[in-house]
């Protein structure tokens, strides 16, 4: 009782001119503090029981949570003075000039405690140029679309995890911070959060790579550092006038390798189905740049880790092979590398039309797996194939197959050198890329039951790519010092007409 006393005290209207009645914020608190108190005193006079003492921290759990949300409803309401009268009758905000109305109208503002109802006053344009009422406080106190940057962070980062659903994260909304959103409201808050994260998604990825590299330029080991740059593909469904098509998104890693060949850490990009995968190829080329523009030691070994796709080899004939360093202007050296484990996939294809399904086929598979790894093993790898073709007569379909595979190795030998890419700790598989097509999109974009607009997908994409990246919290801090801010002289000198520059 206690409790909605104090709730419903703050949350009478004020009338024009006057907030809601002068409690100070002990006076406030005191109610539910006290109520807090008792429930202690209330479980330690009883005799104990696993259930009391599940029920005890339940009950406290939401007493907290009530006494944080009193507090912040009393410290959101006391940011603005009391009196209207006190205020500007002008501002000035990004170009355009304000006048105060006349008197303060509510907002429910959701929290990590749960809705607070703000009293704030509000600006319409002196113009009348069309635009909407200013409310210098919710932008001081960075509130988009409703929320705070608390429990907007909060639940932009519950839609990036994996497994995530809209009914998952509004029941953690519900459970953990009191709130009731509806679908509209959420996309709302996480698409804000979105759009300004992934503005500075390409600064803090920068940042973490050349922190990566600076701990493994400072490590011990037998090899040079290793910048690895990957890139894959995955099939994905978008909803289409009666059915889905299936295109193909696009993930992107830039992986740090120390001196003994360990990884230290990868930051991702992806994408949405998109032709070409122009967007993916900007973006990883854009980063790569970047870090190396910054990157003021000797350069660590630099290769790209693929399969042998379309897109992905012409990313390496067109981009990576003719770079150039962006500060010195030297010619890059770029080691290829076409993943071991698809480069198998053709030994088993071979070996299938050769011996047919049996131990013959996978005793020379093996054979053929360990001497592929060793010095000129490619080589020797086409040679006992080619061995084996020409004493069998195979017929159309499982010469086909033999064909197809042995034109796959042979035409990228150049980049199946895996003995020497080992003894200087640069990686042979890609799979590295390859998890980040199923932890990034796999995990969260392809539940059951989903269905995705690019713009919806995308949205989630941005988000996970930060959080797998471990740059969240970096690329979160940085979107709140971009929020508009609004600077107020002294209420008690503005004059009833004085003109204020609000930022």
């Amino acid at each position: 009782m206690h409790l909605l006393a104090v709730a419903a005290t703050l949350g009478v209207p004020r009338s024009a001119g006057s907030h809601s009645p002068d409690l100070d914020a002990e006076d406030a608190l005191a109610p539910a503090w006290t109520a807090l108190v008792q429930l202690l005193r209330d479980f330690a006079a009883a005799p104990a029981s696993p259930s009391a003492t599940f029920a005890l921290e339940q009950q406290l759990r939401e007493r907290m949570r009530e006494l944080g949300r009193l507090g912040l409803e009393w410290a959101y309401n006391h940011v603005e003075p009391r009196e209207v009268e006190a205020l500007p009758s002008h501002v000035e905000f990004e170009a355009t000039p304000y006048t105060r109305l006349g008197r303060p109208t509510p907002q429910v503002v959701a929290t990590l405690f749960g809705n607070v109802r703000l009293w704030r006053v509000g600006y319409r344009p002196t113009h009348r140029t069309g635009e909407s009422t200013l409310f210098p406080v919710a932008v001081q106190l960075g509130l988009a679309a409703g929320a705070t940057p608390a429990v907007a962070e909060r639940a932009a980062y519950y839609q990036s995890e994996a497994g995530a659903t809209q009914r998952r994260t509004r029941q953690r909304l519900r459970d953990d911070h009191g709130l009731r959103w509806g679908i509209k409201k959420l996309r709302a808050v996480v698409a804000r959060v979105a759009d300004g994260m992934a503005a500075a998604r390409h600064d803090v990825q920068v940042q973490n790579v050349l922190r990566l590299l600076e701990q493994a330029w400072l490590g011990t080991g037998p090899h040079k550092p290793v910048l690895s740059v990957g890139r894959d593909g995955i099939s994905f469904g978008l909803p289409v006038r009666g059915g889905t098509v299936f295109e193909v998104a696009t993930a992107g890693t830039v992986t740090v390798i120390d001196r003994r060949g360990r990884r230290l850490g990868t930051v991702y990009l992806a994408h949405t189905p998109e032709s070409k995968q122009g967007t993916m190829s900007r973006n990883l080329t854009r980063l790569v740049t970047a870090v190396l523009q910054a990157w003021e030691r000797p350069l660590p070994r630099l290769c790209y880790v693929t399969d042998a796709g379309d897109n992905e080899a012409a990313y390496y004939a067109t981009v990576l092979r003719p770079m150039r360093h962006p500060r010195t202007g030297d010619r890059l050296d770029w080691v290829r590398v076409v993943d071991y484990y698809h480069a198998s996939e053709r030994l088993w294809a071979m070996a299938g039309a050769l011996f047919g399904p049996g131990r013959q086929a996978h005793a020379w598979v093996r054979r053929m797996q360990t001497l592929l790894k060793r010095p000129n093993g490619i080589r020797r790898v086409l040679n006992s194939a080619s061995v084996h073709r020409s004493r069998q007569m195979l017929k159309r379909k499982r010469r086909a197959a033999f064909d197809k595979a042995y034109n796959y190795l042979r035409k990228r030998t150049p980049f199946l050198r895996y003995a020497a890419y080992q003894r200087v700790g640069i990686p042979c598989g890609s799979g590295v890329t390859e998890a980040a097509c199923k932890t990034i999109v796999t995990q969260r974009l392809k539940l059951s039951g989903m269905r995705w607009t690019k713009g919806g997908a995308q949205t989630i994409l941005d988000l996970r790519v930060l959080n797998l990246s471990g740059v969240w919290t970096e690329a979160y801090q940085r979107l709140l010092r971009a929020f508009p801010s609004v600077t107020v002289p002294t209420y008690a000198t503005c004059g009833r007409n004085e003109l204020t520059i609000a930022a």
